[in-house]
């Protein structure tokens, strides 16, 4: 069908109009969802932004003193670079275009605004009406996965999700209807989505991508055209450059540290110990040059899980979800003489969730709607469309099998490019997520994009009531989506049902269940609840199919017409979207106190913080390696974050877990925080470490060794305090043996990337420095001259120096960040006119006579 330009008289506000009413809506939508922090003045309750908060206040803090970026910081895992914690890249401009899009508005509630303004945007370059496109907005902005990461703290995977319709949108646009500004949009979506900084969002997306375009390519060489598809993917390849250019700072920090973090290469050839009980690791997983295997693939969404895009709670929602007093398993806890008192708040965190996951904050649900109109889409849209997005659907969902389907996945894991760096691979879900209401949207376009008209009579001006009441005969176009709309309501329908039939014949039993069973806990009545969570899931899905379908039903008989249905469709999207949500992201995540008053310091942190000395550090044993608020205020042996330095996490498994005090003092542990014992009733306390060696130390002897595994190996009997252990193989030295009577060195001032030393050297020596080594950047200076510097004891610095007084300094001065700071720099400026040119292009140049709508739907 031949779409009509609007004639060139319309005025400009008439056009603009329908795109600030549906920003006006994105903007009532958000704050209404986050009504407690816009007008209640509460917080979100994120765990991972508290503990970002912790381990970047240091960084955050020197920023602040002096204007100036530290790129080391000393406050997580006795030292790493701040690469993926908290750099910022002046050069770097496209903050500024975010901080346009998101208007201001604070963290979460910007995220959302952001995902369905860039939803919105998607479906109006693909010319599709603005009242569809909002449709479209809700689908993508409330898909479940949206909110649960917000309710976790994982803003940068929501901002990066947030940008990704726009890479889509200039993509389609790109091959489709005008390729420059189609580039000009892609470009401006990746910019954003790799800024957004979290490269395994952006990879997945590129996996979507990269499907597009093999089945691009393919239908090129069929149809003729591949110097065409070449001269389009050469365009956007240069837009791909220009994006990764405004970014590339903060992408060669982080393709620096990654070789050294865990998702880098390791350098030991033996298996780390296990804990009691525990397989040791197969031979081929105990190393390699990403993350462990199993680590990877600890987060594997079970193949029957895979439901939960349909029916959310088919395997109880969250890990820790709420029950009634009514439900089976509040009964028999108020039978088995649990206070009224206590049974509301013990009902509030029941073990509902018995999938394959170890924990989950909630299912992937895309919707029922959106499923519907999803297999509509199958049936409706194009052909390269519809396999394009049926292949990345399908492929997202293998991928998130993970060792579930390791026939594939343990392929894909070990041999396609940079896959092996990423953990977690339920979150490939996040391409169906994309994919799937893509689709379902381009399906109700195409369904109400039009019909017949009903039948005049003849010699009549005036139609008659015989005319007005009878059913016009439909036209092929509308009989055939009158057969597609019944198909997909059978379908879906159809998928209800055998969950439901599963459902009958599962026996909704978790891991959790034998410790509960232990614990006397009702099993039998927490089963039954679950099972009851599944069945009323199923038929609340199946309500919204059978309403959608009825909604297009009626459409195609002329009984509603395209605002109306287009706006009930959006309605039971929003209402079936927003009530899941709403139970892993409610007001009960709100809370009054602020970032900044959860780290108010305890007395215990009071009591450390009496010590004056420049650097020393602090080992808490309440979950040491799981938790930064220690790094708040102290320097930490401990923190928390992902990609930790794998020579650190090496140090952490075969040593400090295995309780090594010497480990301990070589890294000037001088307090340890001992968590309460309520077995003796003691409560927690600080004790001061005697054996800590402090920040720099002469030693009277090397011990050689030729490989990484005998250098960790040897800290197991190593004396630090006067003996150093060196792998002659990578740091070859002379000398081994020195006098150290006599000798003294001490920090004379601190830094985040700086550190000066006074030594006072009898003879010459072999000083031990307790910093982590880091040869990408880390400079060692004598009396202002540089000279080399080894690394020792596996993780920290060392150095020779001559007899005498000297003054030490170990500066942090890598080159990545000077060098990725000016090209991002060049990049942002060469975006900026980038834009501008395809805002002029788009205001000079008329709009072409077809739409992409018709290409996108046609049958």
């Amino acid at each position: 069908m031949t779409t009509i330009s609007r004639p060139a008289t319309v005025p400009l506000w008439r056009r603009v109009l329908p795109h600030l009413l549906a920003v006006v809506f994105f903007l009532v939508l958000a704050a209404v969802y986050f009504s407690p922090i816009l007008f209640d003045g509460k917080t979100l309750a994120q765990h991972d932004i508290v503990q970002f908060n912790g381990g970047a206040h240091e960084a955050a803090e020197w920023r602040a003193k002096t204007g100036h970026e530290a790129l080391w910081t000393n406050s997580m895992f006795s030292g790493m670079p701040t690469y993926l914690i908290s750099t910022r890249f002046p050069g770097d401009m496209s903050g500024y275009l975010h901080s346009l899009f998101t208007l201001g508005l604070p963290a979460v509630v910007a995220n959302l605004f952001l995902a369905l303004l860039c939803g919105y945007v998607l479906f109006i370059a693909l010319g599709i009406r603005p009242l569809i496109a909002v449709v479209g907005a809700v689908a993508l902005g409330f898909t479940s996965y949206n909110l649960v990461i917000l309710a976790a703290g994982h803003n940068t995977k929501s901002l990066a999700l947030a940008y990704a319709p726009l890479v889509l949108g200039g993509l389609l646009v790109a091959f489709r209807r005008n390729r420059w500004l189609g580039a000009a949009l892609f470009t401006l979506g990746l910019t954003m989505n790799v800024r957004s900084n979290h490269l395994q969002i952006t990879y997945y997306l590129l996996l979507l991508v990269l499907v597009f375009g093999v089945v691009e390519l393919v239908f090129a060489l069929r149809e003729k055209r591949l110097a065409d598809f070449l001269t389009r993917t050469a365009i956007l390849g240069v837009g791909a450059l220009l994006a990764v250019g405004v970014s590339f700072g903060r992408l060669y920090t982080t393709l620096e540290y990654g070789k050294y973090s865990i998702r880098g290469k390791s350098e030991l050839t033996t298996p780390a110990p296990t804990a009691p009980g525990q397989p040791a690791p197969a031979a081929e997983d105990a190393v390699g040059s990403g993350l462990d295997r199993d680590y990877a693939f600890g987060w594997s969404y079970g193949v029957g899980e895979t439901i939960t895009l349909l029916v959310p709670n088919f395997y109880g929602g969250a890990s820790q979800g709420k029950l009634s007093e009514s439900s089976e398993t509040g009964k028999a806890l108020a039978a088995a003489g649990v206070p009224p008192v206590q049974l509301t708040d013990y009902l509030a965190q029941m073990p509902l969730y018995w999938g394959d996951q170890p924990v989950t904050s909630g299912p992937v649900y895309v919707g029922a709607v959106v499923c519907f109109l999803f297999v509509l889409g199958l049936l409706v849209a194009d052909r390269r469309t519809r396999i394009w997005l049926l292949v990345g659907t399908t492929l997202s969902i293998v991928l998130a099998w993970g060792k579930n389907f390791g026939v594939f996945n343990n392929l894909m894991f070990d041999y396609f490019p940079g896959y092996n760096k990423f953990r977690s691979v339920s979150m490939a879900l996040v391409i169906a997520q994309l994919a799937m209401p893509l689709l379902a949207v381009l399906a109700l376009a195409r369904v109400l994009r039009g019909r017949a008209a009903a039948p005049a009579v003849p010699g009549s001006v005036h139609p008659s009531l015989a005319a007005l009441t009878a059913q016009p005969t439909d036209d092929a176009e509308t009989a055939t989506l009158k057969q597609q709309v019944l198909r997909a309501l059978y379908i879906t329908a159809g998928i209800c049902a055998l969950a439901f039939l599963a459902g009958m014949v599962s026996d909704f039993a978790a891991p959790i269940d034998a410790q509960l069973q232990q614990q006397g806990f009702p099993l039998d009545a927490l089963r039954a609840d679950r099972a009851s969570l599944m069945r009323t899931d199923v038929f609340r899905s199946l309500i919204f199919v059978a309403l959608t379908g009825g909604v297009l039903w009626f459409f195609l008989r002329r009984k509603l017409s395209t605002s109306t249905a287009a706006a009930l469709v959006g309605l039971l999207t929003l209402v079936d979207l927003w009530g899941v949500d709403k139970r892993y992201l409610n007001d009960g995540n709100f809370q009054r106190e602020t970032i900044a008053e959860q780290f108010t310091p305890t007395a215990l942190d009071q009591q450390i913080l009496q010590d004056k000395d420049l650097s020393y550090r602090v080992y808490n044993l309440n979950n040491p390696f799981n938790e930064a608020n220690t790094s708040y205020y102290h320097k930490s042996i401990g923190g928390y974050h992902g990609a930790k330095l794998r020579r650190y996490q090496d140090l952490i498994e075969r040593q400090l877990s295995q309780g090594n005090a010497g480990v301990l003092n070589m890294l000037n542990a001088r307090y340890v925080i001992v968590p309460a014992n309520p077995q003796t009733q003691q409560p927690e306390q600080v004790q001061r470490n005697p054996g800590a060696l402090g920040n720099a130390w002469f030693v009277s002897e090397v011990q050689k060794v030729q490989n990484p595994d005998e250098e960790i190996k040897a800290l197991s009997t190593l004396t630090p305090a006067t003996a150093a252990v060196v792998d002659a193989s990578k740091f070859p030295l002379e000398k081994t043996a020195y006098s150290a009577s006599g000798s003294t060195i001490a920090l004379t001032a601190y830094e985040p990337d700086k550190l000066t030393y006074r030594a006072n050297a009898a003879q010459d020596g072999f000083v031990v420095f307790s910093e982590i080594y880091y040869k990408d950047g880390w400079n060692a200076y004598l009396d202002g001259k540089q000279v080399p510097h080894v690394r020792a004891n596996y993780v920290l610095r060392a150095m020779q120096v001559p007899a005498g007084t000297h003054t030490i300094e170990f500066r942090f001065e890598p080159t990545q960040y000077a060098i990725g700071n000016t090209v991002s720099m060049v990049s942002s400026i060469l975006l900026l006119l980038v834009l501008v040119g395809a805002l002029y292009y788009a205001l000079k140049h008329r709009p072409e006579p077809h739409t992409v709508q018709d290409t996108l739907l046609a049958a």
